[in-house]
């Protein structure tokens, strides 16, 4: 039981079913191990997913200026010139009144000014003072630390915390002093590899839903006295799995995921955001048209200052860019989503795949060699192709990596089988020739193409030639099928006494048989021998059925032996081969055995290989002309057992002597 276990091959136990069932069982297995394989890499295949799939983005950026957007960046040569962050609140008043008074629209602090310090009421007045100002808060979802610093404000009304949105009782947000300001939260979702593609749209904290800053912003800029929202349903096939909608605004649809977090775009190119050192803006030193009736984002992006992620334009990139990316598609009305039935599409499209191996399985051999590794290098490439058409063309986020993953494996598992398959087979053919053919020359038709020229080797061998006497006249008097009964019993005992003693046969010729030892020595002399005597044990009497004619002289086996140079090959037209035993001592052994009736004796050896057979002793029966040859040859026979040479029944011997 246990060997059996151990020596089980799955590819060969497919193989044994039918070739459809084969094929779909090797695509099951495909798909088991694909999602094996995912499933124990998930934190990789997620960031390969992302990084290759945002390529619709990065390949086609939109770097047309953003005009309704500009950042002013509080960046190293502000803080060089301003001083060390945080700057003084009067210094931030100063900056909040002069961008307002340029004419923006709205301004969007990525800023959290959790410390109270001097001057907290100027900023607030100046804030209050603004057309519009929302501040940043920060819950706090993939941290540890015990964080509370802060008010939390501005929550939107009517959200479920419940149903499926991030929840956290950890927060950094502004101070008491701006509790009248709107606030949104800047919390993105990081993922594994520290990049940042989710932000949430909206975060519980202690049972309340706080919106992110961009949705802030927005219902800011309506001047919205009702901040509710709600979740329905995404539904369709290709809807996302939620939307967010704000009841001031029920025209905006905010598509999400099945855990509240909406997808970050990153269609513009990152030259296509406007953006005004800090330091400009509080010396005058800016075009104001920049900031005319345009949103305003206000943050840090000197590196000293740590918002920094990484975004698949550069391994770098302020956190500022982020909100001004998800501020210009909630303003398009174009954010990227995953569809909420992605898993299921992304079955269809793998089934899609296995279909088109399974056609390409099943064709011809040609199609299966070449078709099956080119539709495992290509099928990756459509599947990540078709992401990136329908995120570029759609905005719609499907994912690409597992029928991606999936397209190779069973392209290779599938050319496994067909060549398993094809090696099966072949060995099937070489089994079956092997059966008729010898071994060499078997293997020669199924592994070579044909050929028109000579195919031979000269050889030293020792050669047995065995033949049933009186069978032609048996075969005279009883049916065909009697005949190929007896010939089938003697031809199956034989050839097992001849491969047991080391030989092969090479023909099974009428009657008879020709085998060969691949030497010319005295081991092979005596396995010969050895196989002669085996051979005439065989009960000839077994092989007869019990009605024989009566009168029928019995049958009787009669047997040459003999050794020396043979030419073995093929010879023949490319297209009908035949395979050939040539040579001096074929013509001696079959002459040989043809004396055995007329010498009485079941067994005669021919001189060469009585030589390597001095143990036997054999005796000579002297010299005979054989007939085709003009030397005469000396034949020996096995020692006699009582019987007179008298009575060995000699009709007639030309050029013989005893």
């Amino acid at each position: 039981m246990i060997n059996a276990t151990r020596n089980w091959n799955p590819v060969a136990a497919l193989l044994r079913l039918p070739p459809a069932w084969s094929r779909l069982a090797m695509l099951a297995l495909a798909a088991l191990l694909a999602l094996g394989f995912f499933a124990a890499l998930r934190p990789a295949m997620l960031t390969l997913e992302e990084r290759l799939g945002a390529l619709g983005w990065t390949m086609f950026a939109d770097a047309a200026e953003e005009r309704r957007i500009t950042l002013v960046t509080i960046d190293e040569a502000s803080l060089s010139e301003v001083g060390p962050w945080p700057w003084p609140r009067e210094t931030m008043a100063r900056l909040v009144t002069a961008i307002d008074e340029a004419g923006a629209q709205l301004q969007l602090h990525d800023i959290i000014h959790s410390e109270p310090r001097p001057g907290d009421g100027a900023l607030g007045a100046a804030l209050a003072a603004s057309s519009g100002a929302v501040l940043a808060q920060m819950p706090v979802l993939q941290s540890g630390q015990p964080v509370q610093a802060g008010v939390m404000t501005h929550p939107l009304a009517g959200l479920q915390c419940a149903a499926g949105l991030p929840q956290t009782g950890r927060y950094l947000a502004a101070n008491g002093a701006f509790a009248g300001i709107p606030k949104g939260h800047i919390t993105p979702v990081i993922s594994s590899d520290g990049s940042v593609g989710k932000t949430p749209a909206a975060i519980c904290v202690d049972g309340e839903g706080y919106p992110a800053l961009a949705l802030s912003g927005w219902l800011t800029a309506v001047q919205a006295d009702n901040w509710s929202a709600t979740m329905v349903d995404g539904g369709g096939l290709f809807g996302p799995a939620r939307y967010l909608r704000l009841v001031a605004y029920p025209d905006l649809e905010i598509p999400v995921d099945s855990e509240g977090n909406l997808r970050i775009s990153y269609a513009r190119d990152p030259s296509a955001f406007r953006a005004v050192p800090a330091v400009d803006i509080l010396n005058g030193n800016f075009d104001p048209a920049w900031l005319d009736n345009v949103w305003v984002l206000i943050g840090g992006t000197a590196f000293g200052m740590g918002d920094v992620v990484p975004t698949p334009y550069a391994g770098v990139a302020h956190g500022l860019e982020l909100q001004a990316r998800i501020l210009g598609s909630l303003l398009d009305g174009e954010i990227p989503y995953t569809p909420a039935s992605a898993g299921l599409l992304l079955g269809l499209l793998s089934l899609a795949a296995a279909f088109a191996l399974y056609l390409l399985a099943a064709g011809r051999s040609r199609w299966s060699a070449i078709g099956l590794p080119a539709a495992g290098v290509l099928l990756p490439i459509v599947m990540l192709t078709l992401h990136i058409q329908l995120l570029q063309g759609q905005g719609v986020w499907l994912g690409w990596l597992f029928p991606a993953l999936y397209s190779p494996l069973a392209a290779g598992m599938l050319l496994l089988l067909e060549y398993s398959r094809v090696r099966a087979e072949r060995g099937r053919v070489f089994g079956n020739l092997n059966s008729y053919l010898p071994n060499e020359i078997a293997r020669e038709i199924a592994y070579s193409l044909p050929s028109s020229s000579i195919n031979a080797r000269r050889a030293e061998m020792t050669l047995l030639c065995a033949d049933l006497r009186n069978f032609s006249a048996f075969g005279e008097s009883r049916p065909p099928e009697e005949s190929a009964a007896v010939l089938h019993y003697f031809f199956t005992r034989a050839t097992r006494i001849i491969e047991d003693s080391g030989g092969r046969v090479h023909e099974f010729k009428g009657d008879g048989l020709i085998a060969v030892w691949d030497s010319q020595d005295a081991i092979a002399a005596r396995n010969a021998l050895q196989a002669a005597r085996k051979m005439q044990a065989i009960e000839i009497a077994d092989m007869l059925p019990e009605d024989s004619p009566q009168g029928l002289e019995p049958l009787a086996l009669g047997i040459g032996v003999e050794q020396g140079s043979v030419l073995i090959g093929s010879v023949g037209p490319a297209h009908r081969r035949g395979h050939v035993l040539l040579g001096d001592t074929v013509t001696i052994v079959l002459r040989i055995q043809e004396l055995t009736a007329d010498l009485a004796h079941p067994v005669l050896v021919g001189g060469v290989a009585a030589r390597k057979l001095k143990d036997e002793k054999l005796e000579s029966q002297g010299h005979f002309l054989l007939d085709g040859l003009r030397n005469p040859q000396q034949l020996f026979a096995l020692p006699s057992t009582g019987r007179r040479t008298g009575d060995r029944g000699l009709k007639l011997i030309h050029g013989g002597r005893s």
